[in-house]
């Protein structure tokens, strides 16, 4: 009897990934499409907010800061959080990336498109990860079953929709790097014989050295943050395909990565005053303080020790991270945890067709992986109100994602393997048990991503609505000159009215608060005062400073709308 064979040929392959894609944007744009209108585009985080308010500058007029007048009578506090303001000019606390890539975008696109260009790259990268996972493998099967695990894999798919959030961007760009870099070693194999100093080049070789050297810069300036790991990846990989480079690929890649790096060393240079220096105070300080070490007295034991600390700014914390290793990789994502597991014994008890690339793979993967877990495990992430919460939306996860995208295939050679084994005379089977599990593990992440926590897209959704009515409550009831003072509204009210982070517990910012009042109207939004802090905010404390507070109304069952006003 003649076995009946499936035949997976690249035409059906491409076809396949392209309805993948597109099923993937149509689902990650959803989100957006639901939440936000012509006239109403806001976002469920500070940073979101900040990324968004830059990229449409930066689409607009080229530039990277905006001029904030009441900033000069209030000493710089009159902005939302993930903005710093220096002399009275509002500027981007986060790396100018993905400004500077979706702006650019933007400007030939048009602003109303600059929502959905995460779900975009996010599609492009199920792409590249398909034809990187193809040349680890040489498998069209364990490609595929890699592909369509990304294209469901709830972070992935979370921070595609919640899309102005850096780290898809920063993943795709990732991914297409490594393939054209790879595309290029791979050319370098063919030509063994060649000396690394020949000059011998040709036109393919010099589009994907400057592919290459393009996207991991591009890469860099969207999270540079990221350098701490990608460093050290690159540096491996170069050493295990050194053989592979020429001296002239190897300067049209450096030469492209640092083009595409000049762009943030200009704005760091523009807006803080540094090449090296950018938004964040404590990146800024570690690097004054690793400079620093090259003047001082200590000995080389001594500095290696306060550059580790200086990298671990957080504390480093083995313990917490194993913790938070097992919180947010294997209790979160039991099945892709459990797959892969049992896809690298299966790896590597089939010793006799283990190859040299499975071990580069493995350690490579390993060592981006230990150095995530012990740097980003060792802090203490609240993104949740409630830090005793696990959710998706908590930061471990969208810092992870180099992490579980070494899962997948691993848990896609095990897929296919248990596939091949199960189906010993029919062929279809095996494509069978891989659509099986790839579909369960799919319902199962999407039920995740939706409902899986106050975090998941329908409970955000629902706030989200509650926002925009607090939204508009807030417009007619302030006008466009006011500053509001809260706590957690700025991304909601931002930059409709102008907004700055506060209370009335510190005396230097109740001494603003009255400066302030008398250039502006003066307005307070925060959960409702109870009747006895009220009186005492409004019979004790402010007067003090010269102020008086009066309730304007009160908005729902949480949130209450206070006028401040100078005392006459």
């Amino acid at each position: 009897m003649k076995r009946f064979k499936l035949n997976f040929n690249s035409a059906y392959t491409w076809l396949f990934l392209l309805i993948l894609a597109i099923i993937f944007i149509f689902l990650s744009s959803s989100y957006n499409l639901v939440n936000q209108s012509a006239d109403y585009v806001k976002w469920s985080s500070p940073d979101e907010t900040a990324n968004y308010f830059f990229t449409k500058v930066y689409a607009k007029t080229s530039e990277l800061s905006v001029f904030e007048k009441y900033n000069l009578s209030a000493n710089d506090i009159v902005h939302p959080r993930s903005f710093r303001s220096d002399w009275g000019w509002l500027k981007p606390v986060s790396f100018p990336g993905i400004f500077l890539i979706f702006g650019s975008l933007a400007k030939v696109f048009g602003l109303a498109v600059i929502p959905f260009f995460t779900p975009i790259f996010g599609a492009l990268g199920i792409i590249f990860f398909y034809l990187l996972v193809k040349k680890l493998f040489a498998s069209r099967r364990i490609a595929l079953i890699s592909a369509g695990l990304l294209a469901c894999f709830p972070v992935y798919l979370y921070y595609s929709a919640r899309s102005m959030f850096h780290n898809i961007l920063f993943v795709s760009l990732v991914l297409m790097a490594l393939y054209f870099l790879f595309s290029l070693w791979e050319r370098g194999s063919k030509k063994a014989k060649v000396s690394f100093w020949s000059l011998k080049f040709s036109l393919v070789d010099f589009v994907l050295a400057a592919l290459a050297g393009s996207l991991f810069g591009l890469a860099i300036i969207t999270r540079t943050s990221e350098l701490l790991w990608l460093a050290p990846l690159l540096g491996f990989l170069s050493l295990c395909y050194l053989r592979r480079w020429r001296i002239f690929s190897l300067l049209i890649f450096v030469a492209f990565l640092f083009l595409a790096i000049f762009p943030m060393a200009y704005w760091n240079q523009s807006l803080y005053g540094g090449f090296l220096r950018g938004g964040y105070t404590e990146i800024n300080s570690s690097l004054s303080t690793i400079g620093n070490l090259g003047e001082s007295n200590l000995v080389l034991l001594d500095k290696a020790k306060q550059v580790g600390k200086t990298i671990f700014y957080f504390g480093f914390k083995p313990q917490q991270s194993w913790s938070m290793f097992l919180n947010y990789v294997v209790k979160m994502f039991p099945a892709l945890t459990a797959l892969a597991a049992l896809g690298f014994v299966w790896l590597v008890a089939n010793w006799k067709k283990f190859k040299k690339k499975y071990a580069i793979y493995i350690l490579a993967w390993g060592l981006i992986s230990i150095i995530l877990v012990l740097y980003y495990g060792s802090w203490k992430f609240t993104d949740n109100p409630d830090p005793r919460r696990l959710t998706i939306g908590n930061s471990y996860t969208r810092y992870w994602l180099p992490l579980y995208l070494g899962l997948m295939p691993l848990a896609a050679y095990f897929i296919d393997n248990l596939g091949k084994f199960l189906s010993k005379r029919l062929s279809i089977l095996r494509s069978a048990t891989a659509l099986i599990v790839v579909s369960a593990i799919a319902v199962q992440s999407l039920i995740f991503v939706l409902f899986g926590s106050e975090e998941g897209l329908v409970n955000v959704t629902y706030s989200n609505q509650v926002d925009r009515q607090l939204y508009q409550e807030v417009m007619a009831l302030t006008p466009p000159a006011a500053v509001v003072i809260t706590r957690y509204q700025d991304k909601v009210l931002w930059p409709d009215r102008r907004v700055l982070i506060g209370l009335f517990n510190d005396e230097s910012m109740n001494n603003l608060y009255y400066r302030l009042a008398q250039v502006a109207p003066l307005y307070y939004l925060n959960f409702q005062l109870t009747d006895a802090d009220y009186e005492y905010l409004r019979s004790r404390k402010l007067p003090s400073f010269g102020l008086t507070l009066e309730l304007v109304k009160v908005l729902n069952k949480d949130f209450a709308l206070y006028k401040l006003s100078l005392i006459k």
